[in-house]
């Protein structure tokens, strides 16, 4: 979840962020758009999916950029614990282009996954990642970061009771956290099927994980991205994966 402005020419302001077809307003959102949300919102594998649930939607940002990605077919839930964030996703979503696509449920995911009675084909989370006691500049940012509200078996339990059997959980977490939750959702019977390892700079070591997993065993793909050459301009494949959100020119 990083607090980090995603690394773009594009349209920022101190209020939001302009991509492409949508903009994301964050004021009143503890955690900001950055590059952690763009990432898993490019990236997350979306063909044949049929129902998309975000847990911990923040802004919209994620359900958003699914949205764009997907047919107008395929419904989205996003599920958001802290208030005026919920409220600011919910305004964020009715402005876009698929206000009619996706949900924003205000509400705690362990309340709101025992209530459902749908499955998806795709989950995805920007979680927590900070261990209680980590404070921060405020309330509201602590809630965002800290496992306390959501600590990763919790999260990785809610989401096997709420995926379709070929479906994929995918999360981006700093490298260490990432490792570690590798190792508690294969303990917990998840398998991993896809691992998109992300540096900063070419021939720096990884410093995010974006991961997927699925109850159903198979090959995992594995990959490589570096935001940033060795000169510091942006990668081609950065570029790639971002070309239909921001604004580069």
């Amino acid at each position: 979840m990083s607090q980090d402005q995603p690394p773009t020419r594009a349209k920022l302001r101190k209020d939001g962020f302009t991509f492409k077809q949508f903009f994301v307003a964050h004021d009143r959102c503890a955690m900001k758009v950055g590059t952690d949300g763009v990432l898993l919102g490019a990236w997350a594998p979306v063909a044949n999916t049929r129902r998309i649930l975000d847990i911990g939607c923040g802004s919209g940002l994620i359900a958003l950029m699914l949205a764009q990605r997907t047919p107008e077919q395929v419904s989205i839930d996003a599920v958001e614990l802290e208030a005026s964030a919920a409220q600011q996703a919910a305004e964020n979503i009715h402005a876009s282009p698929w206000a009619n696509r996706i949900t924003v449920h205000h509400q705690d995911i362990v309340s709101w996954s025992e209530q459902c009675d749908k499955r998806f084909s795709l989950i995805v989370s920007n979680p927590p990642f900070f261990a209680p006691g980590m404070a921060s500049s405020s309330a509201e940012r602590d809630t965002a970061r800290s496992t306390a509200t959501l600590d990763h078996q919790t999260l990785l339990r809610c989401a096997a009771g709420l995926i379709e059997e070929e479906g994929i959980f995918c999360v981006v977490l700093p490298a260490e956290a990432g490792e570690a939750l590798i190792s508690l959702a294969q303990a917990d019977g998840w398998h991993l099927r896809y691992r998109y390892d992300v540096a900063a700079y070419a021939q720096r070591p990884p410093n995010r994980l974006v991961l997927g997993f699925s109850p159903t065993a198979g090959e995992t793909l594995q990959e490589r991205l570096a935001i940033r050459d060795e000169d510091k301009s942006y990668s081609a494949d950065w570029l790639s994966l971002v070309k239909e959100f921001y604004l580069f020119r």
